[in-house]
């Protein structure tokens, strides 16, 4: 008798935990596929009691109080798994992310709540608050704007007052929503911490109810603006306002202009996206990791293979097999009487590029076929080990590096990046003006990147893998212009300040790439991103009596914004414009 029990007992454990969890995942499959939504989403009717944002009018907002979440509202994704694969990738390591990708099968099964702290237990436990807080500055705001919805953010910025709620953990959302959304208060999930290092888990509040958080702040005063997801817990929050509005994924789904419509262009950006940091240049939703790590190993094997070949064999050759593997370079010399066709018979040529990673001067001497001397100012041992070409450290002390580049210059070719770092985004960043000194036979080069899957640089992690990250991408492209020979009057030969032909220079590399001029600086871009200069400091630019901008920490998006100047010219469409004064003070804050 007793056995019998016994089975009969475990026979219906069997049955609830894996017949009727197994039915639940498949019902999650197939009705939300890899994303990760809140089911309230799935309870709720598809008629809504509640207008589309679409209907909302945009004027006369300046005085209005307006709430929403972040999570399905302003963001098109209505899946938040992506920026949690983020700070586990970018603030954890690859095992971490390998984790939370194994995870997934078992989020599907769990409901909303008991998801989200399975998630955050995995991404936060363990982590130091600085590199948690690092992600939420330098590597989740490019994936943000991105997403933004744009008919939400249209209401959104037009209003005066902005408040957020939402079940996201607040440290995740609240710099961007407070440095480039201008929200006034943001309000979500708390987690605990020990020490300085996250556990992972919920802070006594628990995960955060946002219809009883709002009550909780305004208590009986009402907001003008409510904005929310069709799900039902998002309109009893909206509910509370005196307007409400609901953002509706499958109305935008049906119609492609609308859908269109939702994107958020680069121009409308409240605050230009400029730095970032991370090495992932894709959104890592659940398919999408999957094939990285499936791609992973075969692309550190190929990242090798493309290395030696750039490093061994000739250069036709090089170009031949990194072509087959997969590299694209694509090439556009001038052709001009000036350009660089001329310069073949010609010595002691400056060639002055953009700068977009450790590898612009390596191709640019393959796609030349001779040998080149590059100079910077930091780089790894390793990559001045594996550099198919001399490198020589500078210093950033002016005279010094002066002498030295003058000497690289009569024993050959040089190839100098003013910029003094890499920039991801369409911009050039302020250019030093010490190579216009140097040299009256200046080439400038033009040189921008592709990749698909893993970003080729970094501000705050291991930059001797740089190359090899750059090289793990199935296709990465090359686009190197090489353009005609600066004329010599408009050269320091001719006359011109330094200033002036780094200036010159700047604008005509701008204009060919399609780029904006900005008088932002290496040292904006470390302190944004790593929260430091860049550089070891020395006696000298310690000592370094010449104003320098910016001389404090860049905490903001908003103090970087602030440096980049628009030019009024009613042809360029409010361009960004280089402002007078390129870096010559030698202590290294232009590169």
């Amino acid at each position: 008798m007793f056995p019998m029990v016994l089975l009969k007992i475990a026979d219906w454990v069997l049955y609830q935990l894996v017949a009727n969890s197994c039915y639940r995942a498949a019902m999650k499959v197939k009705n939300s596929g890899f994303f990760w939504e809140n089911s309230s989403l799935k309870s709720l009717p598809q008629s809504s009691i509640f207008p589309c944002v679409s209907k909302c009018s945009l004027e006369n907002r300046s005085s209005h109080t307006l709430v929403c979440d972040f999570h399905r509202t302003l963001l098109r994704s209505h899946s938040f798994f992506p920026y949690f694969m983020l700070v586990a990738f970018e603030g954890g390591s690859i095992f971490r992310a390998f984790l939370l990708l194994m995870s997934c099968p078992l989020l599907w099964v769990l409901d909303y709540e008991l998801k989200l702290r399975v998630t955050v237990f995995i991404s936060f436990c363990g982590l130091r608050l600085k590199d948690v807080e690092g992600v939420g500055r330098a590597v989740l705001p490019k994936f943000y704007l991105e997403n933004l919805n744009c008919l939400a953010y249209q209401i959104f910025a037009s209003t005066g007052k902005k408040f957020v709620f939402t079940s996201i953990p607040r440290v995740m959302v609240e710099w961007f929503l407070k440095e480039y959304l201008s929200v006034d208060e943001v309000v979500g999930t708390e987690l605990h911490t020990f020490g300085n290092y996250f556990t992972g888990l919920f802070s006594q509040s628990g995960m955060l109810v946002k219809h009883r958080a709002l009550k909780e702040y305004f208590g009986e005063k009402l907001p003008d603006i409510g904005l929310g997801s069709p799900g039902f817990h998002d309109q009893l929050f909206i509910s509370l306002c005196k307007e409400a509005y609901v953002v509706n994924k499958e109305e935008h789904g049906k119609n492609s202009a609308i859908m269109t419509s939702t994107i958020l262009p680069r121009k409308k950006y409240p605050k230009p996206l400029v730095f970032h940091d991370g090495r992932l240049a894709f959104l890592p939703t659940p398919l999408a990791t999957l094939f990285m790590f499936m791609w992973f190993p075969v692309g550190i094997i190929l990242a090798f293979f493309r290395l030696s070949v750039g490093i061994f064999l000739p250069y036709k050759l090089a170009l031949l097999l990194g072509t087959c593997s997969g590299v694209r370079v694509r090439v556009k010399v001038c052709n001009s009487q000036d350009g660089p066709n001329s310069t073949k018979n010609l010595k002691h040529v400056l060639y002055v590029c953009s700068h977009r990673t450790l590898l612009d001067p390596v191709f640019l001497s393959t796609v030349l076929m001779k040998p080149l001397t590059a100079v910077t100012y930091s780089l790894s041992k390793m990559s001045e080990f594996i550099a198919p070409i001399k490198t020589v450290r500078l210093t950033r002390d002016r005279s010094q590096d002066g002498e030295t580049m003058q000497r690289l210059l009569r024993e050959g070719d040089l190839v100098v990046c003013p910029e003094g770092t890499t920039c991801r985004e369409p911009y050039l960043l302020r250019f030093s003006s010490l190579f216009a000194e140097l040299a009256d036979e200046i080439v400038p080069v033009a040189i921008n990147t592709h990749v698909s899957m893993f970003y080729g640089t970094t501000a705050s992690g291991l930059k001797c893998l740089d190359p090899i990250f750059f090289l793990m991408n199935p296709t990465p492209i090359y686009h190197v212009h090489v353009l005609g020979k600066v004329p010599k009057h408009l050269t320091c030969a001719g006359g011109k300040s330094s200033c002036e032909v780094a200036n010159f220079i700047q604008r005509k590399l701008a204009d060919a790439l399609g780029f904006e001029c900005t008088t932002l600086t290496r040292r904006d871009k470390y302190l944004m991103l790593a929260g430091n200069e860049g550089v070891v400091r020395n006696l000298r630019s310690v000592l370094c009596s010449t104003p320098q901008p910016l001389s404090v920490t860049v905490a903001s998006a908003g103090a970087v914004a602030g440096r980049l100047i628009f030019s009024g010219d009613s042809g360029s469409g409010g361009r960004l414009a280089v402002a007078i004064g390129a870096c010559d003070c030698g202590c290294g804050c232009g590169g």
